[in-house]
């Protein structure tokens, strides 16, 4: 009997391509990317470096024979100037009285946008509504539309409700700062709606049903279920608003122009380098809300990761 030995097939590798032709293949992909990526940057990158280059230079268009190297000494006047920090303790108010409240109204308004109901889709495009509007038409319907002392809608209520001897504030005037949060909640308010919604929306409906039918009430399902579900969607929405916020101008300049305590960071570069001309303590001070919008959008950064690998377990 005779055996013969299996044969093997050799199987043999494809042949590498040579090594310039892949670096030609990679760059013909990236190619038409590059037009996209170097108009980025001379959009976002080239004013940043000139305003960092300015940041370092006494510049004043008041006094031109003045000019020259400063180092830190804007950046020092940034810190000690009262004006500056009193604008920093603004600022931070301003940002997180709209944050806060916008997450709290959004959230509730998010809730009833979850339940099942007639109309559901028009109600959630009319709520959207406010956030499509442009910042300083919305700041000027505040104005005039809302707040006018004598033809303004809140007023116009005061009047209908408790007759004409009904008190007629001017509302910009008496509360200034309460006036530019209002506008900005109201703006803002459906930004939050849109990230919880999307939260609740992907919530496990199972461990929901599951804790109804073990007798768990509609407050309980919310805390120890829904709460903690929405964590990372409220960290992602304060995040992002914060970015957004703490560089607002249009809502300040509009309604109040900076006065009454109302002037925040952007408000005061603007005051610095258009009305005292000093180019390099506004460039400077530029650069401050820069680094600040940074360090928060690297936290945003962080928190939608995490909620993208949360997404994929």
């Amino acid at each position: 009997m005779v055996t013969t030995a299996p044969v093997r097939a050799s199987v043999k590798a494809p042949p590498k391509p040579p090594k310039g032709l892949g670096a030609a293949a990679r760059w013909a992909r990236r190619a038409p990317l590059l037009p996209a990526l170097i108009f980025t940057i001379a959009v976002t990158q080239l004013p940043f470096v000139a305003t960092l280059v300015i940041s370092f230079l006494q510049w004043n268009s008041l006094a031109p024979e003045n000019r020259g190297f400063a180092g830190l000494d804007n950046y020092i006047a940034v810190i000690t100037d009262p004006n500056l920090r009193s604008s920093v303790l603004t600022t931070v108010l301003l940002t997180a009285s709209v944050v806060l409240i916008s997450l709290l109204l959004g959230l509730g308004i998010a809730l009833l946008l979850d339940r099942k109901f007639r109309g559901r889709g028009l109600v959630r495009t009319m709520m959207i509504a406010p956030f499509l509007v442009v910042p300083v038409a919305a700041a000027l319907l505040w104005k005039h539309a809302l707040y006018n002392p004598e033809y303004g809608l809140f007023n116009g209520v005061l009047k209908w409700i408790f007759g004409e001897s009904a008190a007629q504030p001017d509302w910009i005037s008496t509360m200034p700062l309460t006036a530019v949060i209002a506008a900005l909640v109201w703006q803002w308010t459906p930004f939050m709606m849109l990230i919880l919604l999307a939260g609740l929306q992907s919530r496990p409906h199972d461990a929901v049903e599951a804790a109804f039918i073990d007798g768990a009430s509609g407050f309980q399902v919310f805390r120890y279920l829904t709460l903690p579900h929405l964590r990372q969607y409220l960290e992602l929405g304060g995040l992002l608003g914060s970015i957004y916020i703490v560089q607002n101008f249009d809502a300040v300049f509009t309604i109040t122009s900076g006065g009454l305590g109302t002037a925040n960071l952007p408000y005061t570069i603007y005051q610095t380098f258009y009305q005292a001309h000093d180019y390099g303590q506004a460039s400077a001070a530029g650069v401050v809300v820069v680094i600040g919008s940074i360090l928060i959008a690297s936290f945003a950064l962080r928190a939608v990761s995490s909620l993208l690998r949360d997404e994929v377990k």
